[in-house]
């Protein structure tokens, strides 16, 4: 699969010489207009990602690219990011590409598999599940408190270490403290998207950015440990619901009771759950209350 669809050489020609040769390419995903590669060598790992020139039935990938490009950045020099995370970009023939540290983890869902029926309560799944939540957290805070929103929590934007750390990933949907120009928002992944934004959604006409503030990334958050640890998303609705109708219920905020779905009894992770779920923004706890909730 990977030598059927190969990453750029414009990108792999620049990347060579960071990872060592010899180096692999590995295809991890072909999906939504987009693709993307781990590249390992002997000096270590990046993960590329480049659009897909030949997909037409999604948003500009290539446009996309670029603004994350720019999002990492300004958010590398506002200090939320760590110098090392933005490895490289440019163009190729086919339009962008982005390369980034290889974060060496699994999505939420996956990793939260051993918690998700009743075997998970056991004495060690609970620190687990915290340490989880707090690192999570932070990192959404670092964004945060230099005035940007990361605007796409959710499972797969997120990956789990092997010591049970939080890594976020995937810039592209940002929204920033300033008005520069930028592709709209008008949302991310449905299942976790927050009242105000579905409500904001479907208000506005299809080119109206939204901007999304971070109690919008707290629903994110709670929304992705309610699903990923109870099988269940937090508002319920089938899966052939077009997605005008899954917002119109999301921005009601009715949320299924924890207690109804939960796999275990877990109080303090409920209420936490609960806390970030709050139907109105204001009353949500923001990303360091949380940290700091975890700590204690």
């Amino acid at each position: 699969m990977g030598e059927a669809l190969p990453p750029p050489c414009e990108a792999v020609g620049l990347l060579k010489d960071r990872v060592g040769e010899p180096f692999t390419t590995r295809l991890l995903s072909d999906r939504r207009g987009s693709r993307a590669w781990k590249i390992e060598g002997p000096r270590g790992a990046v993960a590329l990602k480049a659009n897909n020139p030949d997909d037409s039935t999604t948003r500009d990938k290539a446009a996309e690219m670029a603004q994350e490009d720019d999002h990492l950045a300004r958010l590398t020099d506002a200090g939320a990011l760590s110098p090392g995370y933005r490895v490289a970009a440019g163009v190729w023939e086919g339009g962008r590409w982005l390369a980034v540290r290889w974060v060496d983890g699994v999505p939420v869902w996956r990793a939260f598999a051993p918690a998700r029926g009743p075997e998970g309560d056991r004495h060690s799944v609970r620190p687990w599940l915290r340490g989880v939540a707090r690192t999570w957290a932070e990192r959404l805070a670092r964004m945060h408190t230099v005035g940007w929103t990361h605007a796409d929590v959710q499972p797969t934007n997120t990956l789990i270490t092997s010591v049970g750390t939080a890594e976020v990933i995937d810039y592209a949907l940002a929204c920033g403290p300033d008005n520069r120009p930028r592709l709209p928002y008008r949302g991310a992944l449905t299942h976790t998207t927050a009242p105000e934004i579905a409500e904001a959604i479907l208000s506005t006409t299809t080119d109206t950015h939204v901007q999304a503030e971070p109690p919008a990334d707290i629903w994110g958050l709670g929304a992705s440990l309610f699903w990923c640890w109870t099988g269940h998303r937090p508002v319920p609705y089938e899966d052939d619901t077009p997605r005008e109708d899954k917002l119109k219920s999301i921005a009601k905020a009715a949320t299924l009771p924890i207690d109804d779905v939960r796999p275990w009894a877990f109080p303090e992770f409920e209420r936490l759950i609960r806390a970030s779920l709050a139907p109105a923004p204001k009353d949500r706890p923001s990303a360091c209350d949380l940290t700091a909730l975890l700590i204690s």
